[in-house]
């Protein structure tokens, strides 16, 4: 995440969206004033600064617009604009899949991704409810006229934001996993309707389809 009160927006970082390579780009441009929370490298650096802030939720990577309620006035927090990078949900979770499996922390969706293969990983109960209750608008929501950015379609939903920024985005490649690059072969007719169910608000929201044009 990362709040900047000087270009006026918030960059909210939902898990495994292409979010690591925007955090890179905007911290290499990144004001002195900026608030960066996470572990990218100018992250780590500012990290003390954080320490005293008093905010509603977590501050992490992966925090939500709500969760940093008190971080700045409600003044100043509202007039920021929220930022954030959606993909779509087929792909999304190939890539949550095999990124799951290679790490060590102590986690259930992590233990789970481990133990079962991908048909038993979406299939899983718990899976269907963390995706139905976690969906992209929910980790924006309250703020005013968010930005939305396809990975899908960076060219065309960058223009927005770097109109509020007044210069270019260069993202750079960052966190690729092991996988193939065409997530359809992952799939069968049972788990891609699977996605479709459990995703379905974001689906219906961002126009994505199994088969994009």
């Amino acid at each position: 995440m990362i709040v900047s009160p000087g270009r006026g927006y918030v960059f909210v970082h939902i898990p495994k969206t292409g979010g690591t390579a925007m955090a890179l780009a905007l911290e290499a441009r990144a004001r002195a004033d900026d608030i960066l929370i996470g572990d990218t490298p100018k992250a780590r650096r500012r990290r003390r600064r954080l320490q005293g802030m008093q905010a509603e939720g977590r501050l992490w990577k992966h925090s939500r617009l709500s969760d940093i309620k008190g971080l700045l006035p409600d003044v100043q927090l509202t007039a920021l604009r929220p930022v954030t990078l959606v993909r779509n949900p087929w792909d999304r979770m190939v890539s949550y899949y095999h990124w799951l499996r290679v790490q060590d922390f102590a986690h259930p969706a992590v233990a789970l991704a481990k133990r079962t293969d991908f048909a038993g990983f979406l299939m899983a109960p718990e899976t269907g409810e963390s995706m139905r209750r976690n969906p992209y608008t929910s980790y924006v929501s309250g703020g005013c006229d968010p930005i939305f950015i396809r990975l899908e379609h960076l060219s065309e939903d960058l223009a927005p934001f770097e109109a509020l920024l007044g210069f270019r985005v260069e993202m750079p490649v960052a966190n690729r996993s092991d996988r193939e690059a065409d997530w359809r072969g992952y799939y069968d007719a049972r788990t891609q309707a699977r996605v479709g169910d459990i995703c379905g608000e974001d689906i219906a929201r961002f126009g994505y389809r199994f088969d994009p044009a």
